[in-house]
């Protein structure tokens, strides 16, 4: 057996342990903190984001936006991204705050960790704290939920204060209206995807206004009916182009022009069955994710039948939610497919470009939303903001318990926290007294760290005046 020493780590790792591990933990962490604090708040500024590989810029001061599109090596500052891309999940507002906190909170553990406090001993007392935090939270909570006027004013009011650090802030009113009707909507099923957001440059933000039928980005083939009332509607995920050799490298020989036209011929042949038995499902409307090309859009228009091409996927699946059909890829078994319906499809024109408009789905709750703005960057953050408002409303829908904001929270919980600190009696072995009420009067004097003198309770008191005058 050989006593060698074995290469565990790869070739170029490095390692670091104890004070030096700890010490990038905090640097990197804190580093995150810093890099959105900026962005905090109403008055938070916003950051461009540049990517050369993509040619892309990206205005924004939204937290998890930035934290995702920057490289981190650090494994704390790793966590703080995890923590904004979480709460972005499942709130949808507050990524920045979250981060802010984290870091903030990091930046104190450090400070007790230089005093010679355990890791664990900091941590269980953060649990505490959360404890009495949530508490406090409960205690002070109102809940309108029975009540819809009031429950109305409270839903606008989170949506202000959700934009009021957005880029939408200057017309808060209006979105704040706007969102909350959208939320209304589909309060029955909290769905999100029933809401579509639509960007349209031109116009101003207070442009923007909800629709109550669902408007895809979309436009109908040549020569096909523009309107189409009482619309059946298949929905399809398939390749509508020729069906051509698709092997790398493969080719097809002929001796004669006239085995070429066999070849075209064949394949027109075998595509005009495809459509056929689109055809064959009596629909009046057909949407393709993928393209449709020329010879299957002629037979489509001959068919008086409107075929709509490369829909995204993301809008093929909200079709088929809020039309109540089904995505489908073959077409042998018509009576086993579940058609889309609604009441009317016929293109809207916004700004200077044509959509398609589908009025009287079977989703009834779903709508759109059309945002206007100046340039690509404001619609994108613009979009982002009223995303997140959305996510709040949504949220607030579902436990309709709120609190004050502007801080109130804040105080609160902290009085709460820092009541049950000092009223807490602290033993350690070496005799010394932790116990803010033991020497009340002579804390209420101090101004040392954290309301408390460590020093042995025989002289607590004299220490205690000591630091009052640091």
């Amino acid at each position: 057996m050989s006593l060698a020493p074995v290469q565990v780590m790869s070739y170029g790792a490095e390692e670091e342990k104890a004070e030096n591990a700890r010490l990038s933990s905090f640097v990197g962490a804190i580093a995150i903190g810093d890099l959105v604090k900026s962005t905090l708040g109403p008055k938070g500024m916003d950051k461009i984001l540049v990517s050369y590989s993509q040619n892309q810029i990206q205005v924004t001061n939204d937290g998890a936006t930035i934290l995702q599109n920057i490289g981190v090596d650090n494994p704390a500052a790793k966590v703080l991204v995890e923590i904004s891309k979480v709460q972005d999940a499942e709130v949808g507002d507050g990524t920045t705050s979250v981060t802010v906190l984290a870091a903030e909170l990091l930046k104190e553990a450090e400070k007790l960790i230089a005093a010679r406090l355990h890791p664990q001993t900091i941590i269980a007392g953060w649990r505490k704290a959360v404890t009495v935090a949530r508490q406090a939270l409960a205690g002070a909570a109102e809940n309108h939920g029975d009540d819809a006027e009031a429950f109305r004013r409270d839903l606008i009011n989170i949506a202000k204060t959700t934009l009021s650090s957005k880029i939408l802030t200057a017309a808060k009113e209006h979105f704040a209206e706007l969102a909350v009707d959208a939320v209304l909507r589909i309060k029955g099923t909290g769905n999100l995807e029933a809401i579509q957001i639509i960007k349209k440059l031109g116009g101003q933000l207070q442009d923007a206004y909800l629709d109550e039928g669902f408007i895809l980005d979309k436009k109908i083939g040549v020569n096909q009916p523009k309107r189409i009332e009482n619309a059946r509607i298949l929905i399809a995920n398939t390749s509508m182009d020729t069906d051509k050799i698709k092997v790398y490298g493969a080719r097809v020989r002929v001796d004669s022009t006239a085995k070429v036209a066999e070849i075209e011929a064949a394949e027109r042949k075998k595509m005009k069955d495809k459509v056929d038995h689109i055809l064959a499902h009596d629909i009046n409307v057909f949407i393709n994710r993928q393209l449709i090309y020329n010879y299957p859009e002629q037979l489509f228009a001959a068919a008086n039948v409107a075929a709509i091409e490369h829909a995204d996927f993301e809008g093929v699946e909200r079709l088929a939610l809020v039309l109540g059909g089904e995505i489908v890829s073959t077409f042998d078994t018509p009576d086993q497919v579940r058609l889309g319906h609604c009441e009317l499809v016929e293109e809207v024109m916004i700004g200077e470009d044509k959509l398609l408009k589908f009025s009287g789905v079977e989703l009834g709750e779903a709508c759109t939303v059309v945002l206007r703005g100046a340039t690509q960057q404001i619609l994108d953050e613009a979009e982002r903001s009223l995303h997140d408002a959305l996510c709040v409303l949504t949220s607030t829908v579902k436990e309709t318990r709120v609190v004050y904001g502007g801080g109130m929270s804040r105080f609160n919980d902290g009085s709460d926290v820092v009541d049950k600190a000092t009223v807490r009696m602290f033993r350690n072995v070496d005799g010394h007294c932790h116990s803010r009420a033991s020497h009340q009067d002579s804390w209420q004097r101090s101004r040392c760290y954290g309301g408390f003198c460590p020093r042995p309770a025989s002289t607590a008191h004299r220490y205690c005046r000591q630091c009052r005058l640091r």
